[in-house]
């Protein structure tokens, strides 16, 4: 006789043994919520822009493409960063980071180094020498919970050819750069 499989509830991992009706689980604690989210690996952005006194650059991972028209990125801004406010309604532009560039993400994300030489953008300013950017008109912002999603409409962009810095498991990495021309295969 073969059993029939358990439906688990949208809060139940399918490794973890179902909890019997009536009693709720708790949540996973916050640090081993972010290790899990840590297992996903992502690329290494620095986001830019011009803030009321001074210019801004905040190190990041939490970017995407959103829509390809009108050409959309999204980042993802905690609320707790100092100049999260200083964000809203700027233009700015994404800083994809090659895999040498350890020490711009360091010195963007509060370690910092020797002062980063920037390109006055046609859109907003962006950082010498990364990888790929992409210069942004606020397009919308909404409400992630401790975070704030700002998309932004592309203006201008563009790369060059090298490798990617990633992070995974708490650790930077290096994405190996694909083979030139295959972008137009996807």
């Amino acid at each position: 006789m073969i059993a029939k499989p358990q439906k688990l509830q949208p809060h139940e991992a399918p490794h973890e043994t179902p909890s019997p009706p009536g009693v709720k689980t708790l949540p996973p604690r916050a640090n081993h919520f972010r290790g899990s989210l840590g297992r996903f690996a992502t690329g290494v952005a620095i986001v830019t822009f011009d803030g009321p006194t001074k210019r801004h650059g905040l190190t990041v991972n939490s970017f995407t493409s959103v829509s390809m028209k009108p050409p959309l990125v999204l980042v993802s801004i905690a609320r707790s960063t100092r100049t999260h406010d200083e964000l809203a309604n700027r233009p700015f532009a994404v800083n994809i980071l090659g895999a040498e560039q350890k020490d711009l993400a360091m010195h963007f994300a509060g370690r910092p180094s020797r002062e980063p030489l920037w390109v006055e953008g046609e859109t907003a300013p962006r950082l010498s020498g990364v990888l790929a950017y992409f210069e942004c008109t606020p397009w919308a912002a909404y409400d992630g919970g401790d975070h704030t999603l700002y998309l932004g409409q592309v203006e201008n962009f563009d790369y060059r050819s090298g490798d990617a810095l990633a992070f995974a498991n708490s650790r930077f990495t290096t994405i190996p750069e694909l083979l030139r021309g295959d972008e137009e295969l996807l």
